[in-house]
């Protein structure tokens, strides 16, 4: 049996709630002082064919301070059609990815390794925007971080600084 439990081995944060995507909007901006690594993990059901890009953002702190696109590209995998299959696609490396218009619940994963955020001048926090789109498009998002620094029952936050 294993030992693994994933409130002590993991920081799962809520990045953006569900919720219709006409305008865009920008998700928590989360610290990764303690992970060794991050993932976006985004929801779409999409009511509407009208792509929706996802962008991931690097900020100097959870105020946002200094925020910017990344400026490297990283690992993205997607499922759109979740009805279908639970298989997620690997995409190629990119620092944004925009779906496609089909009418189906679909979800889009983006590995952030902190080591590569503009580290030298402060960069430790992430978020992501999306763009607009439609309101009949209803997106949610969490945020993964692993490979924690500090393992224990209540694992540090990442939502201050």
């Amino acid at each position: 049996m294993t030992k693994f439990t994933l409130p002590h081995e993991m920081k799962l944060i809520e990045g953006i709630a569900p919720a219709a995507d006409a305008a865009g909007r920008s998700s928590d901006i989360v610290s990764l002082k303690n992970a060794g690594k991050a993932y976006i993990l985004i929801h779409i059901t999409q009511g509407n064919a009208a792509t929706i890009a996802l962008t991931p953002m690097q900020a100097q702190d959870v105020a946002g301070t200094g925020a910017k696109v990344l400026a490297n590209a990283v690992p993205i995998w997607s499922n759109l059609d979740t009805s279908l299959t639970d298989t997620l696609i690997r995409r190629t490396d990119a620092v944004n990815y925009t779906t496609d218009a089909a009418l189906k619940n679909k979800q889009v994963v983006f590995e952030i390794d902190p080591a590569l955020l503009d580290v030298a001048n402060g960069f430790d926090c992430i978020y992501f925007t999306t763009g607009a789109s439609n309101a009949a498009n209803i997106t949610q998002a969490e945020f993964l971080l692993v490979d924690l620094r500090y393992q224990q029952t209540t694992p540090p936050t990442a939502i201050t600084d």
